[in-house]
């Protein structure tokens, strides 16, 4: 702490922040480690873990042929804010935990109204009507006449997804994992271990600033469009012909843009703890709108303060997972240009609900970052979305219940719908909610709660 201190009042009398970051490292890591260093742009350079595992060639090797699915949708949002999602093609219900190929609920309508506006009237009421005079022969006035409601904005999606099982054995199958503000690539270590093992080939890059990359002392090398066009490099680089997305806090938000720019490539995405459906604004009253130099002097307290905020438990392992996983390790500078950079105003909950791609939803129950009530509303904007709940994790449930996590990505990876048990039973009531309810030992599936209104979020 002292040292902190210390380190801190140098950092303002010089005029220099203190760079955490690790040095890239030698090449004495063998190209089994599967590390690469890429120059998204000129002085630009990010750490890379890359792996291809070695396939023999079998009859396996080929993709399955996969469902087809109608994407048919229909948003309006109104001048006063409201929003209206209508479900006008195939709904899909799965038993993902179990392994069991989904239905498809052919020609489904389904009206969500997403906004919480009970303050507000749902359509502009006209002016009241005068006051009769006083006489014996009064009638009735007749009913007010309500105003049609006239659409700020309304977008059509009309397309057709084939979504199929993605083994390890597939050649065009490629995944990549990208964490969000003070992580690294090693916080994925775990699953990047698992599904090389698997057969998969894994990418995880780490961002501008942490990690072995770079760090730019220049605060427009982290903002949300500058980090975005160093993961389209990236993927344009590693992509295969099906690609799913990994995402963890504010990474999540990457994956969603790399899927909104790429939706032919983007096959499947997981969101981890990656919050609601809003548009990104910094917070103007954060602590990380201090200078970094009090910052560096506060670094061991928010070490802390993110120790007990990001794990469900605060012992021993959990201090050896944080350093094993090589969070929190960006310097003040860094960390404040992050926080002040999550400026994206195009990522609202119009951008998501245009998404057309599956997506599984993980959150850990314990997370003081990011609420249930956020990742449950993700899930009621999304076309496709599955919900899953880690009773005993946090915010990094990937480090915290490494096997369940794999568990539940490898069945997702592998989950296709299935067309046959719709064609059965065409008289199932159609839920209102895109998530279906499943219950496991260790993790479990909660459906979209009540609506709540829109609010800024730092991931």
């Amino acid at each position: 702490m002292l040292t902190s201190i210390t380190e801190g009042i140098l950092c303002c009398l010089t005029g220099k922040t203190a760079n955490v970051v690790l040095p890239v490292e030698s090449s004495d890591a063998g190209p089994a480690d599967g590390f690469e260093f890429v120059e998204v742009k000129p002085g630009r350079v990010l750490r890379v873990r890359h792996i291809l595992p070695e396939r023999q060639a079998t009859s396996d090797s080929q993709p399955e042929q996969g469902v087809s699915i109608h994407c048919k949708r229909k948003i309006t949002v109104y001048r006063n804010g409201q929003l209206v999602i209508e479900n006008l093609g195939d709904v899909l219900h799965s038993e993902i935990l179990q392994c069991q190929n989904g239905d498809v609920e052919q020609c489904s309508t389904v009206e969500v109204e997403l906004a919480d506006y009970s303050t507000t009237p749902s359509s502009p009421d006209p002016k009241p009507a005068p006051p009769l005079p006083d006489s014996d022969q009064q009638r009735p006035a007749p009913p007010p006449r309500r105003r049609r409601r006239k659409p700020k904005r309304t977008v059509f999606i009309d397309s057709e997804r084939r979504i199929t099982s993605c083994k390890g054995t597939h050649s065009d199958v490629a995944l990549f994992f990208i964490h969000g503000v003070g992580g690294s690539l090693d916080i994925w270590g775990r699953q990047l271990d698992f599904f090389s093992r698997l057969g998969y080939e894994v990418v995880a890059p780490d961002l501008a600033g942490h990690g072995a990359s770079t760090a730019p002392q220049i605060a427009a090398a982290y903002t949300f469009y500058a980090l975005a066009e160093d993961l389209r490099a990236i993927f344009k680089r590693y992509a295969r012909k099906r690609n799913i997305l990994i995402g963890h806090s504010y990474g999540v938000s990457f994956c969603t843009f790399l899927a909104h720019e790429y939706p032919e490539q983007v096959h499947k995405v997981v969101m981890i703890n990656g919050g609601g459906p809003t548009a990104l604004e910094p917070s103007l009253c954060s602590i990380f709108q201090l200078p970094s130099c009090i910052l560096h002097c506060l670094s061991p307290c928010l070490a802390w303060s993110f120790l007990k905020a990001g794990f469900a438990r605060q012992g021993a392992k959990e201090k050896q997972l944080l350093k094993e996983g090589n969070a929190f390790n960006v310097s003040p500078f860094v960390l404040r240009a992050m926080m002040s950079g999550q400026y994206w105003p195009e990522g609202d909950e119009v951008y998501h609900a245009e998404l057309t791609v599956p997506i599984l939803l993980v959150h850990g129950l314990y997370d003081k970052f990011v609420p249930m009530e956020e990742d449950q509303r993700m899930a009621e904007i999304l076309l496709f979305a599955f919900l899953k709940v880690i009773e005993e994790g946090s915010h990094m449930v990937m480090m915290e219940c490494p096997e369940t996590v794999n568990t539940l990505l490898h069945e997702f990876f592998l989950w296709e719908p299935d067309i046959s048990a719709s064609k059965a039973d065409q008289t199932a009531t159609i839920d209102a909610t895109v998530a279906p309810t499943v219950a496991t030992e260790g993790a479990t599936e909660e459906t979209a709660g009540t609506p709540k209104a829109n609010k800024s979020l730092n991931k």
